[in-house]
Order: structure tokens, then sequence, then C-alpha cells
């Protein structure tokens, strides 16, 4: 349903939230307030097309729910860490949307998502691959530094675990509205990829091309 503002009454805030970090198009509409909102979801597993699969996943995710682009007042976007183009596709988006909606474009980690609405303290332990691991801890008074770890170098962790093999919080593109939402109203900084590891790309072997500055005579 399309929400309809009566005469003088606040506009609720609609939250329109993605993630592409992982193997997964990921998206959340939350409509309301952080504890009484209505959310409505929308994943789909993929290794690879979130480029071509976001927007209409997203145009269909707005059509279920009722609620047409323009209401949206705030972008939420996964910003990783995951996979290298997942990443890039949705923060380039989410800059794109918000550019042309004029709303604001909030970023939120993956580790943030993972933790959210969990008891703290919390270690949050994800799958970085190649034999490594993302590990950041929450504690009561705020987040510790995100890192990335050799799996046989990992410490033992005290309390909870969330992630991969421990405890669940809610799906991803829906931490990452409801993140958002207690952002609003304070001043964000604009969405950018957050990596702890370096691009798979290597660079290319051939010199890069020379820039002229041209004069005109």
């Amino acid at each position: 349903m399309r929400p309809e503002a009566d005469a003088g009454a606040v506009k609720p805030d609609i939250i329109l939230a993605f993630d592409t970090s992982a193997a997964h198009c990921a998206a959340a509409l939350l409509l309301g307030g952080q504890d009484d909102g209505q959310v409505w979801l929308k994943t789909e597993a993929m290794e690879k097309g979130q480029a071509e699969r976001l927007m209409p996943l997203i145009l269909d995710l707005l059509a279920e729910s009722g609620v047409v682009l323009a209401d949206v007042t705030a972008l939420a976007v996964g910003t990783g860490p995951g996979n290298f183009t997942g990443v890039r596709i949705a923060v380039a988006a989410a800059r794109g949307l918000a550019l042309g909606l004029g709303v604001p474009a909030i970023g939120v980690t993956r580790l943030e998502a993972m933790a959210y609405g969990l008891p703290r303290p919390v270690t949050v332990i994800e799958d970085a691959r190649r034999g490594e691991v993302y590990v950041q801890r929450f504690e009561l008074d705020g987040p510790g530094v995100a890192r990335i770890v050799a799996v046989e170098a990992l410490d033992a962790v005290e309390g909870s675990v969330a992630g991969q093999n421990g405890l669940h919080s809610l799906p991803i593109a829906e931490a990452i509205a409801r993140i958002a939402l207690s952002r609003l109203g304070s001043v964000q900084p604009r969405p950018a990829p957050f990596y702890l590891r370096g691009a798979d790309a290597a660079p290319p072997s051939d010199p890069p091309p020379v820039i002229l500055d041209l004069v005109e005579p």
C-alpha cells in the first residue's frame, strides 16, 4: 500500500536498502518506525549478475509494497567487506539513486548488519575465503576495529559469535535499513566501499597513457 499523508501529518520515513556484497542480491523496504515499521524483503542467491538484477529486484519490491521510488526518503547500502565487484555495484547504485531522488544515502558495513539486534558483547566472524575470516567485536560501548585474519591465527573468542557459523541477525537488507534509520538526521559520509583486502585484479603491464596539457595558441 502506498503511504497516504494526512494534512499536517509528518511523512513517515521510507528506507530503501540493498546489498550485493556476497553471493546474493538483497533488498528491503522499511516504512515507519524502528520497532513498529512495516518491512518488505526480496533476496535472490546468485554468484554473479547482480549489476543486471539489482534494479529489477528493487522495482519488484516497490511494486509489491505499493510504494513508488519518489516516496523513498533515504537509501541504505551494504558497503562490504565482501565481493569486490558486488560491493562496487551496490555503492554506485546508491550514489546514483540518491543523487536522482535528492535523498541521503547511508552506508552500512556487512559486519555491522550481522551484529544488529544481538546482545553485546558479540563478535562477528564471516568467511573471507582463501583461509581467512573477517572479524569485528561489538562491545556495549561500541564496535572494535574490523580486520581480516587467517583462520589458523584466529584467537579464542569470548562471548557470543555472530556470522556464518554463529548467531543469526535479521536478514541483512533489513538490518541495513534499520541501522540507516537510526542514523537519519546526523551527518553521514557518502557511501564508499569498505574493503579489508585489496582487489583481485592485477595492475596492467602496459604503461599508462600520457595525458597532454594542451594550451590554445
